[in-house]
Formats: C-alpha cells, structure tokens, sequence
C-alpha cells in the first residue's frame, strides 16, 4: 500500500474547489434571489443582488483552473 499523500487531493487545490464552489453557489443564490424579486415585487432587485450574481462566473472560472491545475502529470 502506498503510504505517500496525494498531492491532488491535499493542500491548497482542494480549498481552491472548496471557494469555486461556494462563489458558484452564491451566485446560483443571487440569481435566483434576481427572479424571486422580480416575480414577486415591482421594485427592481438591487445592485447587491447583481453583485452576488457576479459570483457565479468567478466560481466556474475558479473551478476550471482547479481542473487544470490538478490534471497536470507529476514529474
């Protein structure tokens, strides 16, 4: 059995997914918060919400270089 940690699975790239996930959610949240307004107010949504909703592209974007980062081969 190997007793070595896994680099992939240790250290800083698994709180990089940890904040990519959770900026994605929140912006999930913002944009559903955005609709909810809309549906059932005739205030539009404020810029907080825009703002929140702004997090779900970070969130990917962080995700996808989680991805690349931890697909690259150890030398």
């Amino acid at each position: 059995m190997d007793s070595q940690p896994n680099p992939s699975t240790s250290g800083t790239g698994n709180g990089l997914f940890r904040i990519a996930i959770g900026l994605f959610l929140v912006g999930l949240l913002g944009i559903v918060a955005i609709f909810a307004v809309k549906i059932f107010s005739d205030t539009p949504p404020g810029l907080v919400l825009y703002l929140f909703a702004l997090a779900c592209p970070i969130g990917f974007l962080l995700a996808i270089v989680y991805t690349l980062r931890s697909g690259r081969r150890a030398r």
